[in-house]
């Protein structure tokens, strides 16, 4: 699984933030509760001060430490269970003093034998979306509020409604994410403005980020500028070297408008190296487009159009522009 460097550190800063704030709260209560029974901050110091009473015991030449360890052992238990009458006298838990990690798992390190561990992959999931947010609606959009009312039920050419061309797409996009990671998998999706391609790409990425996958959205236009700038001023702009770099290693690219940039001899260069490069790395990837297969084909080349055609599911969306339909009602 591949981490977005840009949001782990994001995830990373939030975590320790997080991590240091629960510290205080801790600390904040063990102040009041000595504040309410100084006898317990006494008892912690000679707890803490016990590790320094068996060095030098153990060090001791010409002596048998045996005896001077088992009385401190003694003296420890004493204290322990005096501290808990303490506690429990003044209505507190046995731990109350206790810095108790989060989390069980890691203790709150965020790494679990080698591998991230779930509660700091949840983080970097609220900030994944958090960022995915600012360009799409990620919070708000999701498969159960995409209305399918909005398509009309009589059959077109193909002898298929829109509603029923667009139950398909919603259940293909649905088990798209619900199975996203066990194989690589690739949509095109296309058809005309404001027919839900958007929408369906921004619930598959809330629910891929979610399970703690890497989503990069990002317009065609902007993706190819990045390429360019990459390229051809690396010095000046170093950062689009990074750019390109999550879009062609992240778990999910969602490359929105394809079409809408304009159309060169290095874009088409540069579109055939990230698709081509996704694939060969077992990449997935959702492509979105006003064009038709027939355009596709005319303006990227059959290099291209014949990668598209083999390696995606390719989702027609039909009906009337949504957008117009809900400005209407209102």
């Amino acid at each position: 699984m591949a981490y977005d460097g840009k949001v782990m550190r994001e995830a990373l800063q939030r975590f320790e933030e997080d991590k240091q704030r629960r510290a205080s709260q801790t600390e904040a209560r063990r102040q009041r509760i000595y504040r309410e029974i100084p006898r317990l901050e006494a008892i912690e110091k000679e707890l803490r001060g016990t590790m320094a009473r068996i060095m030098t015991e153990a060090l001791r030449h010409g002596e048998d430490p045996a005896p001077a360890l088992l009385r401190i052992r003694t003296e420890n238990a004493m204290l322990q269970q005096e501290r808990a009458e303490l506690l429990a006298e003044h209505g507190y838990a046995a731990d109350a003093l206790e810095d108790k990690p989060r989390c069980a798992l890691c203790g709150d390190t965020g790494y679990c034998g080698g591998k991230m561990c779930a509660c700091l992959q949840k983080y970097y999931a609220q900030e994944q979306i958090k960022s995915l947010s600012s360009l799409l609606d990620v919070g708000s959009q999701s498969f159960d509020t995409f209305g399918l009312e909005w398509y009309d039920t009589k059959p077109g050419e193909s002898g298929r409604s829109p509603r029923q061309l667009m139950e398909r797409n919603l259940a293909v996009c649905q088990s798209y994410a619900a199975h996203f990671g066990e194989k690589p998998e690739n949509l095109l999706l296309d058809g005309a403005p404001g027919l839900g391609k958007t929408f369906l790409s921004a619930c598959i990425a809330r629910v891929v980020s979610e399970d703690g996958f890497s989503v990069v959205y990002d317009t065609a236009v902007h993706v190819f500028a990045r390429c360019e700038s990459a390229k051809f001023r690396g010095d000046e702009e170093p950062d689009a070297a990074v750019d390109v770099l999550r879009y062609e290693s992240c778990d999910l690219l969602i490359l929105d408008d394809l079409g809408t940039e304009m159309t060169t001899n290095f874009v088409q260069s540069a579109l055939y190296q990230l698709v081509n490069g996704r694939l060969l790395a077992g990449k997935s990837t959702i492509i979105s487009t006003n064009l038709t297969p027939a355009q596709l084909e005319s303006r990227y080349g059959a290099a291209i159009w014949s990668r598209l055609q083999g390696e995606y599911t390719v989702l027609a969306f039909a009906g009337e522009d949504i957008r117009k339909l809900k400005r209407m009602m209102r």
